[in-house]
């Protein structure tokens, strides 16, 4: 399996890399998980997301947060200085053209995992129109 590369849409950590290989879980799958998860939530970090897709009696999961590559700084960042909540900055972020995500790690879950707190569907929205 081939380290995946940075392109205009998605920055890979180190981290990610290491769990796909671990998991065995390619980089056309964690992008079709991105682009087309069957269950989202607020991931652990501030203004993270998690993604899932079911393979069989298991689940895959992704965490990304939306990077702005003209700026420093990611929304999740801006947002606590700005005193919004997690996701609140989200529709103006969308509108900026160098937006990205960044795959944070990727992992397997056996089973079904519990529900927690889902993304709201206007916001899912916007994200998936940006793909």
């Amino acid at each position: 399996m081939k380290q995946p590369k940075n392109d205009s849409k998605y920055i890979w950590t180190t981290h990610a890399w290491e769990k796909m290989q671990q998991y065995g879980i390619s980089e056309q799958r964690v992008k079709r998980i991105v682009r087309f998860p069957k269950r989202t939530e607020e991931g652990v970090l501030d203004g993270a997301v998690a993604a899932m897709q079911p393979a069989g009696k298991q689940e895959m999961w992704v965490m990304y947060v939306l990077a702005d590559m003209n700026k420093k700084e990611t929304s999740e960042e801006e947002a606590k200085k700005k005193g919004e909540k997690k996701l609140d900055n989200i529709q103006s972020f969308l509108g900026n053209n160098s937006k990205r995500f960044k795959i944070i790690t990727v992992w397997r879950y056996p089973g079904v995992s519990p529900k927690r707190d889902a993304i709201p569907e206007d916001v899912l929205f916007e994200i998936r129109s940006m793909i």
